[in-house]
């Protein structure tokens, strides 16, 4: 999906979701070391994709403020 989203014409926006904050919310890879569990899976390989083809990663650690609306 994100190859056809980001292969035409004119402005387009990749972006992936790295789920790598077990404090706040959950963390699973094994891309960058994370631990590979069988709930969710974002392998090397995708991870290196992302940066060949320069679609966003965004980690929830550290790009993120805030994940839950109800925590204060």
């Amino acid at each position: 999906m994100l190859e056809y989203t980001t292969s035409g014409d004119g402005a387009r926006f990749g972006m992936l979701v790295l789920h790598d904050d077990v404090q706040r919310e959950y963390a699973y890879g094994p891309a960058l070391g994370l631990p590979d569990t069988r709930i969710g899976t974002f392998p090397q390989s995708l991870y290196d994709e992302a940066q060949r083809q320069g679609w966003f990663v965004v980690s929830m650690k550290s790009d993120w403020n805030r994940i839950w609306a109800f925590e204060q």
